[in-house]
């Protein structure tokens, strides 16, 4: 060896391990799918290691001269999602370490946090000494920002300036403004051909063309026995199938040879019962099938495991009908199997149904799901939960499945908005698909993203009311109502590195577990503006999550009024107004690493609890501004009846509104573009500010209805 290359060598041995780069460099800069209401921004950096960077958010819409602020970008850091927390168990030290060393040869190894004392249990959530030996979930966040706004207007172009900034430097471009376009509403094409369906056995003068069942205008024929799969499609994008009032059922197991009859009800849909709709339209002319608006249409799917299936087809618009008795009403998507983009279902009714809409297909697009009455089949007289020993004493436990869900989603740009949901296991989840597909390299248009749940009100679930588990970036929850959940209001169980927002949601009576389920290492959880009745006992252990603005009342489902277990000490929570249970030993319990630790992701939180919200805020700077408040802070509110946990309340029968004067009004913090438009000196605390409309659950009336009230300060 030469002594240049020797003295090369020395210098790299004396310097040991490469030195920290807290100075920033911005990378790519992605704008994901728009939906009608929102935008995401994910802008990858490197560097920035001590995290003292961020970036500020405004936009105007295209053409306007001021800027509105929004909230910055959330700063993701190499967060581990690793699942080690609930899941299945394998109790055979063998299967164990077989399963840990197959993930780890097919699986390249994500790069280690910083902070972390290693990898962390990502491969073998745990290994065998853990609570399971082997998690499907193991993926790393980027070193990156991501974040949204929202409250925009439909179709409609937008500006949005994002501005990095660092103390210690930033060395490339600073400052982005791009152009978005929000989406529109999805409706039937102009322009394209009409086609009439009647019911079987219909004799009353018809719009032509006419047809015969849904298939017999959807193809170029219909035949209930071996030619029902021969005709091609006879719609084409823009076309719009009118239905007709009337009952649609098939015969499912008899072969007809010929046309369908009377009596028989034939409708192409020979044994399995299923519609299988394979054309395609576009986002701009879809493929409508409407009711025709003189009565009911009900399809009734005879008993069929899946009624609509729609894997084969994109952009197939539905409103106006009803459908019941089937398993699976909609069929949109199975992992690795195939899936559909650019479904709409509006103003529908499905009932008696195990799954109103299935889908969990990584390339889905753009469903708009609106103004729909899901009802399930689960008691609608009294409440029950799956697991726990508050449900053991009753006769029918545990839960039984069903109405597994009314609405599961995955992909990307999914709106769910303004439904009514009643009666299921679940109301609203993203699919928990596992690992998004390309881990740890994501595939942009796979990683499950900007999807919007808002202004929907669910009641009498099972188990959660919105389930975000398997979302990834920038998945919106705001403006819901969810009454009545036997396990927890809203859930992130897992959750790939964020931002989830839960903003402006109303959670009354989680007798099971309160009102909140992080569980299961979810990453990047933005919890604002919220009113719990219900203890937020999340656990955890959970990562980069936040609590602002937020009333928080427990109603006695568990001990602490508020846990958070954290594996990092950037999690925050400050200007919430809390209401402990009475004489309960502990009232508050913040779990995290030790001092001086940003993140572990190893070793178990180190457990803080507390029995009063001053020694809480003493002990670990959290809440300092929060605020002591109880059940009379409400115009009409009353504690849940923890002796009767089975029993419904009605939402009609409670007022959210604060008291004017009450230690909730003026007592939050401003968050742009969630508080904007305050009304006092500052933000109320909770999902509802004085003298400011109520927000409308479910779906919306017909125009000219009389608006929600709201109150005037004194």
């Amino acid at each position: 060896m030469s002594s240049r290359w020797l003295l090369v060598v020395c210098a790299l041995l004396l310097a040991g391990p490469a030195s920290a780069q807290t100075s920033t460099v911005p990378g790519e800069l992605a704008v994901e799918p728009p939906t009608l209401v929102s935008l995401g921004f994910d802008w990858k950096i490197s560097g920035d290691d001590n995290r003292n960077a961020k970036v500020d958010a405004a936009y105007r819409k295209k053409g306007e001269t001021q800027w509105r602020q929004a909230l910055p970008l959330l700063r993701l850091q190499r967060e581990q999602i690793n699942g080690r927390v609930g899941g299945p168990s394998f109790t055979d030290a063998s299967n164990a370490a077989f399963n840990a060393a197959e993930i780890s040869a097919r699986t390249p190894p994500a790069p280690a946090a910083a902070g972390a004392a290693g990898a962390g249990g990502g491969r073998g959530g745990g290994g065998e000494t853990g609570p399971f030996a082997f998690s499907p979930f193991s993926y790393t966040a980027p070193n990156m920002f991501s974040g949204s706004v929202f409250d925009l207007q439909p179709d409609t172009e937008y500006e949005v300036r994002l501005v990095l900034s660092d103390p210690d430097g930033v060395r490339g471009d600073a400052q982005k403004i791009v152009t978005a376009r929000t989406r529109p509403e999805p409706q039937p094409a102009a322009g394209g051909k009409t086609y009439h369906v009647y019911p079987v056995g219909y004799e009353g003068a018809r719009q032509e063309p006419s047809f015969t069942g849904l298939m017999a205008a959807y193809y170029m024929g219909a035949a209930h026995f071996d030619y029902q799969n021969a005709y091609p499609p006879r719609v084409l994008p823009g076309d719009t199938i009118l239905v007709h009032a009337g009952l649609y059922v098939s015969d499912r197991f008899h072969y007809m040879n010929g046309a369908p009859r009377p009596g028989y009800l034939a409708l192409a849909t020979v044994f399995d019962g299923t519609y299988y709709l394979t054309q395609s339209g576009t986002a701009d002319k879809p493929i409508a099938i409407k009711g025709a608006g003189d009565g009911e249409v009900i399809f009734d799917g005879a008993g069929a495991q899946n009624l609509f299936n729609l894997m084969g087809g994109n952009y197939n618009y539905f409103e106006g009908i009803t459908v019941r008795n089937t398993n699976v009403a909609f069929l949109l998507g199975i992992k690795g199997i195939a899936g559909s983009s650019g479904f709409t279902l509006k103003r529908s009714k499905l009932y008696d149904v195990g799954r109103a809409i299935q889908d969990d297909w990584s390339g889905s697009k753009n469903f708009y799901i609106a103004d729909n009455t899901f009802i399930g089949r689960h008691d609608p007289d009294k409440m029950m939960g799956w697991n726990g020993a508050i449900w053991q004493q009753f006769p029918g436990y545990p839960e039984l499945l069903i109405s597994e869900y009314a609405i599961k989603v995955y992909g990307q740009g999914h709106v769910v908005a303004h439904n009514y949901i009643a009666n299921w296991h679940d109301g609203i989840d993203i699919a928990t698909y596992g690992n998004p597909d390309g881990t740890p390299n994501e595939l942009p248009d796979r990683f499950p993203m900007s999807i919007d749940f808002y202004n929907n009100d669910i009641y009498n679930m099972g188990d959660n009311c919105i389930e975000t588990d398997g979302g990834g970036r920038n998945i919106r929850v705001f403006r819901n109502r969810c009454f009545n959940t036997a396990a927890g209001g809203l859930s992130a169980q897992p959750l790939y590195g964020g931002p989830v927002y839960f903003f402006q949601n109303l959670v009354y009576n989680g007798p099971g577990s309160g009102s909140l389920k992080f569980v299961s290492t979810p990453a990047g959880i933005l919890t604002y503006q919220n009113t719990f009745i219900g203890e937020a006992s999340v656990a955890g252990p959970a990562a980069n999550e936040h609590f602002r603005n937020n009333l928080i009342l427990a109603q006695g489902a568990t001990g602490p009024v508020f846990t958070v277990g954290t594996f990092t000490n950037y999690s925050t929570s400050d200007y919430n107004g809390f209401r402990p249970n009475p004489n309960a030993e502990v009232s508050f319990q913040w779990n995290s690493p030790a001092d001086g630790v940003a993140a572990e992701y190893v070793k178990p939180p180190i457990a803080r609890r507390f029995k009063t919200l001053r020694e809480y805020s003493e002990a670990t700077g959290k809440d300092t501004h929060s605020v002591l408040i109880d059940y009379d802070v409400f115009v009409n509110v009353t504690i849940p009846d923890m002796k009767d946990p089975q029993r419904l309340y009605d939402p009609a029968r409670f007022d959210f509104r604060l008291k004017p004067g009450s230690a909730a009004v003026d007592a939050g913090v401003v968050l742009p573009n969630i508080n904007d438009g305050f009304t006092g000196r500052a933000p109320d605390l909770g999902a509802f500010e004085l003298d400011r409309p109520l927000p409308h659950y479910g779906p919306r009336p017909v125009a000219g209805a009389k608006p929600a009230t709201s109150q005037a300060r004194p």
